[in-house]
């Protein structure tokens, strides 16, 4: 697996391997991985997302992507903030979204965090702030790695600022989701393509 490089598609575009099986994959890769957020709703939403994939395939969240948005009220961080135990148990009960209760009750922790976390800058601030040079492109899977010392240090801070269920490993993934690192491979077509 480690030696896996971009993959040419029948539509001639090369991409990151893993974006080459499934239709819903390939259009999240084309149009949303790697790109730069803005606001804290969407910050919120791709670390709570990130957060629920731990453990799990990327897709699987994809593909309850709109229930995760109703569920979570479009990842409103002062709505989320507020969510109490009835709200747990409501979530606990929908089998539209991943029924998880440690990452079910990170979320709502995360957003009393990031509520908490406005007086100095706020998420998506302290998430910028953690972000690495740019790197050389990445040639195969295996040079792409799990975690980073900016990964590290940014899941350092949160947890220190309230935040849960934010380990390392996850706020790489949630790096490479936002663009801070560009993790696209070598000739993929997609490479450089979300950086500002």
């Amino acid at each position: 697996m480690g030696e896996l490089t971009a993959v040419t598609g029948p539509d001639g575009l090369a991409r990151c391997p893993w974006a080459t099986h499934h239709d819903d994959e390939r259009d999240y890769h084309d149009a949303e991985w790697g790109v730069r957020v803005a606001g804290e709703a969407a910050w919120f939403e791709r670390l709570t997302l990130e957060a629920f994939q731990s453990g799990l395939s990327w897709r699987t969240i994809l593909l309850k992507r709109p229930a995760f948005r109703a569920a979570f009220a479009d990842f409103d961080v002062d709505t989320v903030a507020r969510f109490d135990e009835h709200d747990v148990e409501r979530l606990m009960g929908d089998a539209s979204i991943v029924r998880n209760r440690r990452k079910i009750d990170a979320a709502v922790t995360n957003a009393r965090a990031a509520v908490a976390l406005r007086t100095d800058g706020g998420l998506e601030a302290m998430v910028l702030a953690h972000r690495p040079e740019p790197g050389p492109a990445p040639r195969v899977v295996g040079d792409v790695p799990a975690s980073t010392p900016e990964s590290l240090a940014l899941s350092r801070a949160l947890k220190k600022a309230g935040f849960a269920h934010v380990g390392p490993t996850t706020m790489y993934a949630l790096m490479q989701a936002t663009g801070l690192v560009d993790d696209h491979l070598e000739g993929c077509h997609r490479r450089g393509a979300g950086q500002p």
